[in-house]
């Protein structure tokens, strides 16, 4: 007989540290996972509590298989997802675990429902990816809005903005998904199904400003019309460039001539390849960032029926504690269902809520 653990993969770099940090804090003691063991026996000495570590590769799956054993509960943040992820999904499938990552990147994300979702059913494993400020935040804000909508919301609009200087906080894990991102083919869900889109704008009233956001393809786009059945169309914005996202959108509608240039994949991952060789920049929390995510459900006449904002703080912050809330909630009571889970799929609204709220998260006053 085996014991359940928490298990860590990358838990050496930006969002890894932060989240082992994030775990001790609420008496979690897991397994720190990287391909790096001088690395390991550095960061573990400068921890306050005694840890175990093992050495894994994001390019070997097996290497992290043999870690893992049915009802644990292994943390991803080992980005860019689309090149370094699979690894990760494969081992907790073939093991019969839990996986919860730190994705923010759609074309991952799509692989995890609809490609990896049904093999990991068939072996009662459990995947969440985006269980981060990238998407956790849009799909209980989105829930929440939509049951106070009720049964004649057909549509709902999700926008992320963030007051403060990103840029300069943003790790290189980050940087380099984000070029990785650039070239991918984009989706949304409309007339209930998923679509490609590229480019598309639209304003939000976030605080009393008019605030521009970006579509994006996110996990809401698959888990909310599973858990509303009644949506047919599920949009979600990223407000992150301010003045510069109309241009950003005009910029996004070419994606697909300058992906079918030669060489353009490889030049956009030789460039996220030396974003991650130059280092984390990362910054400490910046008490000056702010995060503010705002859902908006309509009817078919495409009248408005509820809106709800959710207000946070530092974005890494958040990713951090709600994945240490969410690792410590599963190893203790599981989760609702197996396959790729959204984040209310999983653990319930009103539980994650509770979780966001723990984590940073909460409802802004009407």
């Amino acid at each position: 007989m085996t014991t359940s653990r928490i298990v860590l993969f990358g838990a050496t770099g930006f969002t890894g540290r932060l989240t082992a940090q994030a775990l001790l804090m609420l008496g979690a003691r897991p397994l720190l996972v990287g391909r790096d063991q001088t690395r390991l026996d550095a960061f573990a000495a400068s921890l306050p509590v005694a840890l175990p570590t093992a050495v894994a590769d994001a390019g070997r799956s097996e290497s992290l298989a043999r870690l893992l054993n049915s009802g644990d509960v292994l943390i991803s943040t080992v980005g860019p997802f689309t090149r370094w992820g699979e690894g990760a999904v494969a081992a907790a499938t073939e093991a019969g675990a839990i996986y919860l990552d730190s994705a923010g990147e759609p074309t991952f994300i799509k692989r995890i429902f609809q490609r990896y979702g049904p093999a990991a059913a068939t072996r009662q494993a459990a995947l969440i990816t985006a269980f981060g400020y990238d998407y956790v935040p849009g799909n209980v804000a989105a829930a929440l809005a939509l049951r106070e909508a009720g049964a004649d919301a057909v549509r709902v609009d999700v926008g992320y903005f963030v007051r403060g200087n990103m840029a300069k906080r943003a790790s290189a894990g980050t940087r380099a998904s984000a070029l990785g991102v650039v070239l991918e083919p984009m989706y949304g869900f409309r007339e209930g199904r998923i679509v490609r889109e590229h480019g598309r704008t639209r304003q939000f009233t976030v605080g009393g400003r008019r605030r521009h956001g970006i579509s994006m393809g996110a996990s809401e786009h698959f888990a909310l019309p599973r858990a509303f059945p009644g949506l047919r169309e599920v949009n979600v914005y990223l407000g992150w460039l301010g003045g510069l996202t109309r241009a950003a959108g005009v910029l996004a509608k070419a994606t697909p001539v300058l992906a079918a240039l030669p060489g353009a994949k490889r030049v956009t991952e030789a460039m996220a390849d030396r974003v991650i060789r130059l280092g984390n920049r990362g910054k400490p929390v910046d008490v000056g960032i702010s995060s503010q995510t705002v859902a908006e459900a309509y009817n078919k006449d495409g009248r408005l029926l509820a809106s709800v904002q959710l207000d946070g703080g530092d974005p890494y912050d958040f990713t951090a504690r709600i994945l240490a809330w969410a690792a410590t909630t599963a190893l203790a009571d599981g989760v609702q269902g197996t396959g790729a889970l959204g984040p209310v799929e999983a653990f319930g609204l009103d539980a994650l809520l509770e979780g966001c709220s723990g984590a940073g998260l909460h409802l802004s006053p009407a």
